[in-house]
């Protein structure tokens, strides 16, 4: 939780008093989580001391302690991948610290913009594979609730012949996207394939489960 924000600029100074309030641990450290202001990506984990906090706060750019140094340093100080420090929080707990900054380069010593690269699982990739699976209901439901007016609704009425030239014509401009080496045009004509697909599927009773055991054998 962010219960407090310290900001400043070249024009006023900041009150440093709360600095002593701030619960450092055994070795006069504490952790600051660094932010992208612009994408909110958290791009990496340091800690300060009150020293390098004080010199953050004065400069406006993010300045740690190095736990293996022992002493203090600025980001990009050598790789000129520098944090412009726009914003300065601290929890409730008073235990940790939060910089939003403006990154440039990148935060990473591994050359990855953000120290956090190695995912384990991410709740984006659940939504993309949900994505297919709620326009095949959307289908579906147009198949068993026909709607006036509908595309999809259209196609099931006009039969298999006329579905199956649909997927036919957009396979045909899935092939002349390509050829024409236009990214934009190929991810649309795709679309309309996937989706035309998708209609097949419906119509013939395949589901997104019988592709993907399919699938499961082709893992080689």
């Amino acid at each position: 939780m962010r219960d407090n924000l310290i900001e400043g600029n070249a024009k006023k100074e900041i009150d440093m008093e709360f600095i002593d309030t701030l619960k450092f641990n055994e070795k006069g450290l504490i952790p600051a989580v660094v932010q992208d202001v612009d994408t909110k990506e958290v791009l990496m984990l340091a800690y300060m001391n009150k020293e390098s906090m004080k010199k953050t706060l004065v400069d406006k750019k993010a300045t740690y302690f190095s736990r293996s140094r022992e002493e203090l340093w600025t980001k990009g100080e050598a790789s000129g991948n520098i944090q412009e420090v726009v914003g300065f929080y601290f929890d409730c707990d008073k235990d940790t610290i939060l910089l939003l900054v403006k990154q440039k380069g990148v935060a990473c010593h591994t050359g990855n913009y953000s120290c956090f690269f190695n995912e384990v699982f991410s709740e984006d990739d659940v939504l993309k594979s949900e994505l297919i699976h709620r326009l095949y209901e959307l289908i579906e439901d147009r198949k068993n609730n026909p709607k006036e007016g509908s595309y999809t609704n259209y196609l099931f009425d006009k039969g298999l012949d006329k579905i199956l030239k649909k997927v036919g014509e957009e396979s045909a401009e899935v092939i002349i996207g390509a050829k024409n080496e236009n990214k934009d045009e190929i991810v649309y004509e795709i679309s309309d394939l996937v989706y035309h697909v998708l209609v097949l599927m419906v119509n013939s009773n395949v589901t997104i489960e019988d592709i993907k055991e399919e699938l499961k054998g082709r893992e080689h």
